[in-house]
């Protein structure tokens, strides 16, 4: 099979770790008799230096013309004090809503190798976690009506959150579809004791439930889900939630992991083309040094493989090689922690991950 895939590297390490990503494919397609045709394109702070704006239209039409897209990391303390509609970030946003993303996945999973690094008691992580977040991407109180307003108490601003049936409908089924891949079970996070867009969530995911009934559905109050996460992670399988409830619990679900560096995301629209990327950030400190940890974009590669191209067996075999490098005691210079090892380099990572698959 032939897939055609933009790189979008960005800035500080993403050029380092997209490269890493690249390799991996292209030894994957040997392995299995696909070819990968990659086409550079610019976003982010070299975006700006280069043509004076964070998202040209030259990436935007690349990018809607290749089946799927993989990004590194943009922006940097060069860029910061931009005003914000021309900042590296605009570029995300652009490229998300020029793609029709609608839906964020960001997997979470302890790996036994790291268990020391995670923050939680043994015992709570002796039980292990495997998690996937659904996040709803351009909806919300994100992208409601908002301004500023004199009020009762003198001047005030105002976001507002809005959730149509549709956009509801849509994120459900894609965490349901998710399920059924996994262990069948969807816990809807909202706040539908106080807000009357989350009473219409939960009211719309229990419609769409009754449509996978081979799937388990509860719901939870963001606020129990944020003390469940640290109190018991291994009771969640597929969590999908609103864009602003997502952006949290995402985040505090990275951070149980031990370590953002091993964490990729998924963006997805209703087509196959997706944006696949690290969640951390461009860290401009060791840009260039060949330090970075590559394993965070090799998997954004594989769920590339597996969630775009329908290609499981392949995105099996990273997932497992990266499991296997990382059980042999490899390290970069973020997850040694106390382990003792002697960090190995970006290049080096992808090497031994490289001799695994």
């Amino acid at each position: 099979m032939e897939f055609n895939i933009a790189l979008v590297k960005g800035d500080g390490i993403g050029p380092e770790i997209v490269d890493s990503a690249v390799e991996v494919l292209e030894v994957i397609g040997k392995k299995y008799g696909h070819t990968f045709n990659f086409t550079p394109y610019l976003a982010g702070g070299c975006a700006i230096d280069a043509c004076g704006e964070p998202l040209p239209k030259e990436t935007v039409e690349g990018c809607k013309n290749s089946d799927s897209v993989l990004l590194g990391a943009v922006g940097g303390p060069k860029w910061d004090t931009l005003p914000g509609n021309i900042r590296p970030e605009k570029a995300l946003l652009g490229l998300r809503a020029a793609l029709g993303l609608f839906t964020n996945l960001r997997p979470a999973k302890i790996y036994p190798a790291l268990a020391g690094a995670c923050t939680l008691r043994p015992d709570i992580i002796e039980r292990g976690f495997d998690l996937v977040i659904v996040r709803e991407l351009t909806g919300g109180i994100y992208f409601g009506e908002r301004g500023r307003r004199e009020g009762k108490y003198g001047p005030e601003a105002y976001d507002t959150e809005a959730y149509s049936v549709m956009e509801i409908e849509r994120i459900a089924r894609v965490a349901f579809e998710t399920a059924m891949k996994r262990r069948k079970n969807v816990i809807s996070i909202d706040k539908a004791n106080v807000l009357e867009t989350s009473r219409l969530w939960r009211e719309t995911v229990h419609r769409i439930a009754a449509e996978y009934p081979e799937v388990e559905c509860t719901d939870m109050l963001v606020d129990n889900a944020a003390m469940q996460l640290v109190r018991d992670p291994s009771r969640f399988d597929v969590v999908v939630t609103s864009n602003m409830f997502g952006d949290i619990l995402s985040d505090e679900a990275s951070q149980i992991t031990g370590s953002i560096g091993l964490l990729a995301s998924s963006s997805l629209g209703s087509g196959k083309c997706g944006l696949y990327e690290p969640i951390h950030g461009s860290a401009p400190d060791i840009a260039g040094q060949n330090k970075a940890n590559p394993i965070a974009t090799i998997l954004s590669a594989a769920m590339m493989l597996r969630y775009s191209f329908g290609l499981t067996e392949e995105a099996d075999a990273i997932e497992k090689a990266v499991n296997e490098t990382l059980e042999a005691g490899v390290r970069t210079a973020d997850i040694v922690g106390d382990s003792g090892a002697t960090p190995v380099t970006c290049t080096g990572m992808t090497a031994e991950i490289i001799s695994r698959l």
